[in-house]
């Protein structure tokens, strides 16, 4: 109990935080006025438990307007290698969308320490349909749900989108809906996992995801997007550095033409860059010029009145 009042705690001085901060920054900018009533123009539910695996409560926390419309959702998925990484240090991924007025998502999953691949992508499919199962109690607008993450979580946003409806992966929360995705937004997510795990492109928290399995190369095969390519998917976006040291450049080329080959509406947002995301000021805007005109596109209008 201990634990998960500190964990509440420390979710709301990180909001408390992010607030303070972007307010500041607009009192100094004069640009960004939207931040200064964002506390009272939100409402948060925090650790809400979407579903038990391993004897372990998986928490998301939502930021969604006051209001009684129906918006637009993102649900995001921090980065980590499936081995680190939680939604409450990802906070700051998800203010340009609470500035648009979206509602999000945030959500956690197991990482390796807790269970091995592909544990997450089932965590991954059972936040989804609890948004969907939560629709009316939190205004989320099925019809424009998108899916975004950052590496390992860029893997489980692609995933999300690309899984067919009778999936392997629905098999620990059931249910009837129909789980759609208007699009998806993929910031340097891993695209082929046998990729990783071995030859030139090994990678130590690849091997560490999938352990010893037996099988794992069949694994990792259902746990790559690159598998569930088909024509019908949602619009794609892609966003890397050219010279990414953590997850091949390769992977999202490789996607990018799968897509394209596919007619799925796609498109690949380079930048020059040595790191795995960390990237600067201009081509973070740049990216998010990008991202935004790829959304309003194929996921259009930022508020739908509710006929509540």
């Amino acid at each position: 109990m201990e634990g998960r009042w500190s964990r509440v705690a420390f979710g709301a001085a990180v909001l408390c935080l992010l607030i303070g901060v972007v307010a500041v920054h607009a009192q100094l900018s004069g640009t960004q006025s939207w931040a200064v009533t964002l506390a009272g123009q939100y409402a948060i539910n925090a650790n809400l438990t979407y579903a038990t695996a391993n004897n372990t409560e998986l928490k998301l926390d939502v930021y969604r307007p006051r209001d009684k419309d129906m918006h637009p959702t993102m649900l995001f998925f921090h980065g980590g290698g499936m081995v680190g990484g939680a939604k409450e240090g990802s906070a700051f991924a998800i203010l340009p969308f609470l500035e648009k007025g979206w509602t999000v998502v945030n959500v956690e999953y197991r990482l390796a320490k807790v269970s091995r691949a592909p544990a997450s992508i089932e965590d991954g499919r059972c936040a989804l349909r609890w948004v969907y199962q939560n629709a009316k109690m939190y205004n989320f607008d099925t019809s424009r749900i998108v899916t975004m993450g950052q590496s390992a979580g860029g893997n489980l946003a692609l995933m999300l989108g690309y899984l067919p409806a009778d999936s392997e992966f629905d098999r620990q929360c059931n249910g009837t809906e129909d789980l759609k995705v208007a699009a998806v937004l993929d910031w340097y997510g891993v695209t082929d996992w046998n990729d990783l795990l071995e030859g030139t492109n090994q990678r130590n928290y690849a091997m560490t995801w999938f352990g010893s399995q037996p099988d794992r190369q069949q694994i990792a095969k259902t746990a790559s997007p690159l598998t569930y390519i088909r024509t019908g998917l949602p619009p794609t976006l892609m966003i890397q550095g050219n010279e990414d040291p953590n997850v091949p450049y390769t992977q999202s080329l490789r996607l990018q033409k799968a897509l394209s080959d596919a007619k799925v509406p796609n498109q690949l947002v380079t930048i020059q860059a040595k790191t795995h995301g960390n990237f600067n000021d201009a081509a973070m805007n740049d990216a998010y010029t990008q991202l935004w005109a790829f959304l309003a596109k194929y996921v259009p209008g930022p508020v739908q009145t509710s006929s509540k």
